[in-house]
C-alpha cells in the first residue's frame, strides 16, 4: 500500500496543495473557487478526528513556541478579544500554466510577477487572547498533549520543512494594475484599491505595536486566520480552540527606524516581522467553541446517581470547613457555583444567582476571604479577584473601549469568558469621593450584577454586551454599589478549614459543578405556577413593608 504524499502533522500546507492540484485537475476552475473548500478541511478532520490525529498535535503557548516547528499543524485554546475584519490576499495565482494555491499561508511558494494571472481571496482575521484567570490546573491537564511530539519527531518536521521550502519565498498580499478585480475592495466603507504594487491591507492606520503584549507577562496572544466557516459561528469572548497552520519565520527582521508606510498599517505584511514570541499566526482548518467540561479530566469514578450524590455531599462539606462550618452559607455558595444564565426575557438573565456574603472584616476576609479565593480557584477553570476601593473605581477601566487611533478594542477588566467566577472584596472599601470614571466604573459592575450584560465603549456611543459571569461580593454591611440576588449574613463558628483535598476528589467535584451547570434547563408546569405564586407573595410582602416604612411604623409593626 502506499503512502500518503504528505504529513498531515509536519506538513500540512502539502496537503493543501496537493487537494488544490486534484481539484483544479478535475475540472475545478479557480476563478470561480472564491477560496471556498476545495476538499482541504475535510482532509483535516478525518486525519484529526475519524484516525485521532487530534492528540498528536501540540498546543501552542508560551512553553511550546520555543520548539514548535513553521507550517506544521498546532493547537491554541484562547478567548476572541477582537475582531480585525476582513484581510485580502492573492489566493491563487498561475505558475506558467500552472495554478497554485496561497491559501492557509503567509507567503507564496512561487514567485509571482506582473504578468501571472491572480485570483483576490478574503479571510477574516481574529485576535485571540489566553482565556483572562485560567488557572494552573488547566493548563497542567492538558501537559500529556504538549509533550506528545518528541525531539525525534521535531527533527523529522524540520527536514520535511526543508524539502518544501527550496523554492525561493516571496512576499503575498500584492495587487496588481492588470490583476482581475472588477470593483473596489472594502471593509467598513474604506476603499481598498489596487494601485502599482501597494499592499493590500485589512484596516488602515492600525498600530503594530498595539498587538504586542507586555513582554514581562506570560500571556501569549495569537493572531487567528479564519477560513471556509460562517461569520455567526464566532462571537466576541467566546472561548475556542483552534486547530490551524502555525506560520513564521523568527529569522525576519525589520529596521523600525525605516520611514515606510508599511510600519503604519496593520497588513499581514507588518505582523511578518513581529517576533514569533509576541504575535504568532495560525491559519484555521478546524475550529470547536469549549464549555466548562472540555477543561476537565474525567474522575476515576463510576458515575452513577448514588455515587453523584455522594461527590454532592462531599463537595458540601468541603464548602461547609472552609466557611468556618457555616453550613447554610456552604449551601447557597453551591447554588451559587451552579448558576448560568439560562435564557433571557426581555432585560433579565434568567438563572443567575449572584451572592453577597456580608458581617466580613479585615481579621476575617484575611482567612475565610483567602481560603474562599483558594477554593475557587481549585475549582473553577476561570476565577478574577476584584478589590473594589474608591481609588481602584477611579483608576481602572473596567469596560471595554474602542481606541480609533489604532482602530482596536482595548481590554478591560470585565471582558471575561463565559463561566469565570467573580469575587469582589468590599471590605476595603472607604469613605472618599468618586470622580467621573469611577462612577462610571461603579454604574457598568451594577449594570453587569443586575443584568449580566457589559457595557463597551465605543466613544460615540454604548454597547451592550451579554455576559455570564458568578459574581460573589465579600462585604462587611449589604453592598450598596452591587445589588445582590441573595444576601446572606456569614456566621462562622471555626477557623478550621480543610484545604488539603485529594486530587481524585478534586476532579469529581470539577465535574460535578460543570456537568451540573451544562444540563438543559426546564421548568415543569405545576412548578413554573408555583413560583410565580411565590414571586407575587413576594412582590405583595415588599409593597407592604414599603407602605409601613413610609408611614414611619417599625419593621413588622
Amino acid at each position: 500500500m502506499v503512502g500518503l504524499p504528505y504529513d498531515c502533522l509536519a506538513n500540512p500546507l502539502g496537503a493543501v496543495r496537493l487537494t488544490f492540484e486534484k481539484a483544479v485537475a478535475s475540472g475545478s476552475d479557480p476563478a470561480t473557487l472564491d477560496g471556498k473548500d476545495w476538499g482541504a478541511g475535510e482532509l483535516f478532520r478525518q486525519f484529526l478526528f475519524d484516525d485521532d490525529g487530534l492528540s498528536q498535535v501540540p498546543m501552542l503557548n508560551q512553553s511550546t513556541i520555543k520548539w514548535v516547528q513553521p507550517n506544521t499543524l498546532v493547537r491554541f485554546r484562547g478567548m476572541i478579544q477582537d475582531m480585525l475584519g476582513n484581510e485580502y490576499y492573492v489566493g491563487a495565482y498561475k505558475d506558467g500554466d500552472m495554478w497554485r494555491t496561497n491559501k492557509f499561508a503567509d507567503t507564496s511558494r512561487c514567485p509571482m510577477d506582473a504578468s501571472s494571472d491572480m485570483r483576490i481571496w478574503e479571510r477574516r482575521l481574529l485576535y485571540c487572547v489566553p482565556i483572562p484567570g485560567q488557572n494552573s490546573w488547566v493548563e497542567s491537564s492538558h501537559e500529556a498533549v504538549r509533550n506528545s511530539i518528541s525531539p525525534q519527531r521535531e527533527k523529522r518536521q524540520r527536514e520535511d520543512d526543508a524539502t518544501m521550502s527550496d523554492v525561493d519565498m516571496v512576499e503575498p498580499g500584492y495587487a496588481l494594475e492588470d490583476s482581475p478585480n472588477p470593483k473596489k475592495m472594502r471593509e467598513d466603507g474604506m476603499a481598498l484599491e489596487p494601485l502599482g504594487l501597494q499592499k493590500i491591507v485589512a484596516e488602515g492606520n492600525l498600530s503594530t505595536l498595539s498587538l504586542v503584549p507586555d513582554a514581562e507577562t506570560n500571556s501569549l496572544p495569537c493572531l487567528v486566520k479564519i477560513y471556509d466557516f460562517p461569520e455567526s459561528d464566532l462571537k466576541l469572548n467566546d472561548v475556542f480552540e483552534f486547530v490551524g497552520i502555525f506560520t513564521f519565520d523568527p529569522d525576519l527582521t525589520v529596521d523600525r527606524d525605516d520611514n515606510d508606510e508599511l510600519t503604519d498599517n496593520f497588513c499581514e505584511d507588518t505582523l511578518i516581522y513581529l517576533p514569533s514570541t509576541k504575535v504568532p499566526r495560525l491559519h484555521c482548518v478546524v475550529h470547536r467553541k469549549l464549555i466548562g467540561t472540555d477543561f476537565l479530566s474525567n474522575p476515576q469514578l463510576e458515575l452513577t446517581p448514588y455515587v453523584i450524590k455522594e461527590v454532592r455531599e462531599a463537595l458540601l462539606g468541603h464548602l461547609t470547613a472552609v466557611l468556618g462550618n457555616d453550613r447554610v452559607a456552604a449551601q447557597y455558595m453551591l447554588l451559587h457555583l451552579l448558576s448560568r444564565v439560562h435564557a433571557r426575557i426581555d432585560s433579565i438573565a434568567v438563572g443567575k444567582l449572584s451572592l453577597n456574603l456580608t458581617c466580613f472584616n479585615k481579621e476575617s476576609i484575611s482567612v475565610f476571604g483567602n481560603h474562599l479565593k483558594l477554593v475557587m480557584e481549585s475549582l473553577l477553570p476561570f476565577t478574577q479577584c476584584l478589590p473594589l476601593t474608591v481609588d481602584y473605581l477611579n483608576t481602572v477601566s473596567l469596560a471595554p473601549k474602542k481606541n480609533y487611533h489604532t482602530n482596536r478594542l482595548e481590554c478591560g477588566i470585565l471582558q471575561l469568558a463565559e463561566g469565570t467566577h467573580l469575587t469582589i472584596d468590599e471590605t476595603s472599601l472607604q469613605t472618599g469621593t468618586l470622580n467621573s470614571k469611577g462612577c462610571e466604573n461603579a454604574r457598568v459592575l451594577k449594570n453587569m450584577m443586575d443584568s449580566q450584560k457589559v457595557e463597551y465603549d465605543f466613544t460615540y456611543y454604548k454597547m451592550e454586551m451579554a455576559a455570564d459571569v458568578q459574581l460573589l461580593i465579600l462585604s462587611e454591611g449589604k453592598s450598596n454599589i452591587l445589588p445582590a440576588d441573595l444576601v446572606l449574613p456569614f456566621r462562622p463558628s471555626s477557623v478550621d478549614s480543610a484545604l488539603g483535598v485529594d486530587g481524585e476528589m478534586l476532579k469529581a467535584w470539577r465535574w460535578y459543578l460543570a456537568t451540573m451547570k451544562s444540563l438543559p434547563h426546564s421548568i415543569e408546569p405545576h412548578m413554573q405556577k408555583a413560583v410565580e405564586d411565590d414571586l407575587v407573595a413576594a412582590r405583595q410582602a415588599d409593597r407592604s413593608l414599603g407602605s409601613q416604612e413610609f408611614n414611619g411604623l417599625p419593621w413588622g409593626a
